[in-house]
Formats: structure tokens, sequence, C-alpha cells
């Protein structure tokens, strides 16, 4: 199998070793809009120019530059795959959608159901019975802790923590919001709003 990274920058760099890694890739490159010198000693290749069979997987933080590069993927006829660490942790069945990057020590455990072209950097946790919408990105060392609702587009900043809802009342992250670094949701967050601290509380945009 052959995979290509969409992006050249730090999480594209960081992800290209696991890619390597994985059981039958034979090889890696990264996919720009214009083809380049190499980096880390993999090839840039021009976006259009991907060739044929190329399993791709967008290595890009951006929501919004996700979903236009996925629109072109799609478009160009190539298919997606899931680059996960050998070192991340399942504790129970779940569902993940096409296009996740799951970096080193990531946990999922039970009874989660995650969209597409999901990514949950190093040392981030999803517990039991979250539902996550596509195109989520979370930050390294993010605790998400159950009965959580996270709905498309959300960024949640570095070490941020999530209190855990309940079965009948789940704490709830609107599309597009924005968690800042160590914030603690203790409430649920509006559509597109940005907020931080302890307790989190919005800011303005």
């Amino acid at each position: 199998m052959r995979i290509g990274l969409c992006g050249t920058g730090g999480f594209a760099r960081e992800v290209a070793p696991l890619a390597l890694a994985m059981s039958g890739v034979e090889s890696v490159c990264f996919i720009a809009r214009e083809a380049g010198a190499e980096v880390n000693g993999l090839p840039v290749v021009r976006q259009h120019d991907t060739p044929v069979g190329t399993a791709i997987a967008i290595a890009i933080g951006d929501a919004n530059v996700r979903r236009r590069v996925d629109a072109d993927i799609r478009a160009a006829g190539l298919g997606f795959v899931s680059i996960v660490a050998p070192t991340c942790v399942f504790r129970g069945p779940s569902q993940i959608g096409e296009g996740a990057i799951l970096c080193d020590h990531v946990v999922i455990t039970a009874n989660v159901a995650i969209g597409r072209h999901f990514q949950a950097n190093l040392f981030s946790y999803v517990a039991h019975d979250c539902v996550i919408g596509d195109f989520v990105t979370l930050a390294p060392r993010v605790c998400i802790n159950g009965n959580t609702v996270i709905e498309d587009d959300v960024y949640i900043g570095t070490g941020a923590i999530l209190k855990q809802g309940t079965p009948d009342k789940p704490l709830r992250i609107g599309k597009g919001a924005v968690i800042g670094m160590g914030a603690v949701v203790t409430k649920d967050v509006p559509s597109g709003a940005v907020v931080v601290g302890n307790p989190a509380r919005p800011i303005d945009r």
C-alpha cells in the first residue's frame, strides 16, 4: 500500500513515521498544492499528480482546510486510510470513521462513536459513551470524559479537560467551537464559541 499524507507541516511530519510503520505500507509521500524538495527524506508530490491507488490521510489540523482537501481528494477518485499508532489503546467496542489519525498513547474506551477525519494527538483520551462528529481535532493530552457529544469541526486545545455528562444529559460541544489550551469545561459550549479558563468561559472571537 502507498500512503499520501496531505500537508507538510509539523503534524504531517510527526505522522509520517507512524504511516511508514504500518503493516503492508510500501511507501509514504507528502501531498501538497505544488511539488517540492523532499521533507524528512520523503517526496513531496503535487496534489493533482497523486498516483492512482494512493491511500490518503489528511494530516492538517485546521478542520476547514481538511474539509476542502477532503472534497478535492474525493473529486480525484482517491480513497482514505486511517493511521493508528501501535501504542493506541482500545478498551471496548467503538466505531471510528474513515481517515482518522490517532497518535501515540491515545486511548479510546467503550461504546464511542467518532465521525470522519478525526485527529487525536499524543496522550489524548475519549471515554465511554461519547459521540464525536466529523473533522474534530484533539491536541495533545485532551481528556474527554464519558457521555459527551462533540459536534463537527470542533478544536480542543492541549491539556483541556471535559467534565463527564450523564446518559440523560450529555455534555455538548457545539459545531465549530474552540476550547482553549488547559480549559476545564463544566457545561455545554455553544456552536462557534471560543472558551478558555477554569472553569471555561466564552471570549469574543
